[in-house]
């Protein structure tokens, strides 16, 4: 079932950024992704990378990638030609685009179906959603995956910049194909 925020959160949203930004019915941002994220969605837990590192290092968190294939073309058949290697945190499911504020319905399908097949082999795990500092994309997703009724989401607003700068690896991924 999808909730949206209501009209609290979206005339703050509005009022925060009066030009448009964020969609006045969903509450997504739309533009200039780019940005200081002041706070997580509604919903949402933030985690911070030094909790991060914990659970996977346990082994006890579904982590899911959205950084945007910069270039890259979904292709029909659903694979992914990219124009450059996109480096993240090992273990990773990389959904690119799906942090979008206005999402391909193609994109949005696989993103949401693709996330429900990963967190039923992680049961009971949270979901840490992400992409890189400063992006209102993994703010997006996060929010996103909470609407479809993932009940465990959390943010980690530093993403793979705030990884980095722990002294963890990154590797290069592949967007995730659906079996």
């Amino acid at each position: 079932m999808r909730m949206f925020p209501g009209p609290l959160l979206i005339l703050a949203l509005a009022a925060a950024a009066p030009d448009g930004l964020f969609d006045e019915a969903t509450g997504y941002r739309l533009a200039m992704y780019r940005a200081v994220v002041p706070e997580a969605p509604p919903g949402v837990r933030r985690i911070d990378a030094a909790a991060v590192a914990r659970l996977v290092d346990a082994r006890r968190a579904l982590l899911i990638d959205v950084v945007p294939a910069e270039g890259g073309v979904r292709r029909p058949d659903g694979s992914w030609r990219l124009a450059r290697e996109e480096l993240g945190i090992p273990g990773t499911a990389w959904f690119p685009e799906a942090g979008r504020g206005r999402i391909d319905p193609a994109i949005e399908a696989w993103f949401l179906r693709g996330v429900a097949r990963l967190s039923a082999r992680h049961a009971g795990q949270p979901i840490v959603v992400f992409c890189l500092a400063d992006c209102w994309m993994s703010w997006n997703a996060a929010l996103r995956l909470h609407r479809a009724g993932h009940a465990d989401v959390r943010w980690f607003a530093e993403g793979a910049d705030g990884w980095r700068d722990l002294g963890r690896p990154l590797k290069p991924m592949t967007p995730y194909k659906e079996p």
